[in-house]
């Protein structure tokens, strides 16, 4: 899948794992962009959360063209001109600050963004979708690899009743992820709150149909794995931190192996039927008369 995107390969992995929210996970609703009221507040808040977004990758200092390339991946495109403009006067509030090297201009936080407050202040300021799809992506490659990762780790014979395990919990760190992201735009004075809050539930249900059965130790060390930095979360740009990962997840998967085994034989009774609901659901609106 090497010429695919980021969003191709998560959706992917989410239709592969989690099916039932794969129409919803990826939904962004703003309501100030519908009416068209505070769109320069909140431009300014997309293009700071998608600065923090390469802040967060370890690339403190960003160009136009780069917020501009962003934008258009997760938000409505606008014009560059326009995007300039932002950056601009967030330089002159003293937001950002320039940096020339040569004919290329680099726009850098002023001050590095705050740690460890409270996400209804933080997303005052920032957008935080592009970071959590990010951190989304990361872990939808380790999932399309995670084959490969295990054969390289472990005896062949060995690959198979490992597999499913290892997967699952990746699977179990990327909803957890998109489910904090949801709760942030919850949030957000820019977003559609009735949508948002729709999109946590069905996620959290669908992690509670994949963990209810494991234990509280394991379900708290994911949690961490799908919750950016800034907020607690472990990350992921320290030095040889994938590898610590996936050393640190196959270790789960030895520990708790047989609490994962039950807990995926349970899920998959549960996914079947949430799958046939929502079937049921949708042939329901098919057939529902016009007025």
């Amino acid at each position: 899948m090497s010429d695919t995107t980021e969003l191709e390969r998560l959706d992917h992995v989410i239709k592969n794992f989690a099916p039932e929210v794969a129409d919803i996970y990826y939904i962004r609703e703003d309501e100030s962009e519908e009416q068209q009221i505070k769109t320069g507040r909140l431009h300014e808040n997309r293009i700071l959360g998608i600065i923090l977004k390469y802040f967060l990758e370890g690339k403190p200092k960003v160009t136009t063209g780069e917020v501009e390339q962003e934008y258009k991946n997760y938000f409505k495109e606008i014009a560059r001109s326009t995007i300039s403009t932002y950056l601009n006067m967030l330089k002159k509030e003293s937001t950002l600050y320039k940096e020339r090297d040569g004919r290329i201009v680099y726009y850098i936080f002023y001050k590095n963004p705050p740690l460890n407050i409270h996400p209804f202040w933080f997303t005052r300021i920032f957008c935080i979708v592009p970071a959590y799809f990010v951190r989304a992506y990361y872990f939808s490659d380790l999932f399309l690899d995670a084959e490969q990762t295990i054969l390289d780790k472990i005896e062949a014979e060995k690959v198979e009743m490992v597999l499913e395990n290892y997967k699952f919990l990746i699977g179990l760190i990327i909803l957890q992820t998109l489910k904090n992201r949801s709760s942030k735009c919850v949030l957000c004075q820019f977003s559609k709150e009735e949508t948002y809050n729709s999109m946590e539930e069905g996620l959290e249900e669908a992690i509670k149909d994949r963990s209810d059965v494991l234990p509280e130790a394991l379900l708290k060390i994911l949690a961490d794995y799908g919750e950016l930095s800034i907020f607690g979360g472990i990350d992921l740009e320290k030095e040889n931190v994938k590898q610590q990962l996936v050393d640190n997840i196959l270790i789960l998967e030895e520990e708790y192996r047989k609490d994962l085994e039950f807990q995926i034989m349970v899920s998959k009774r549960r996914i079947e039927r949430r799958l046939s609901q929502l079937e049921g659901k949708k042939l329901d609106q098919d057939t529902e008369p016009l007025e």
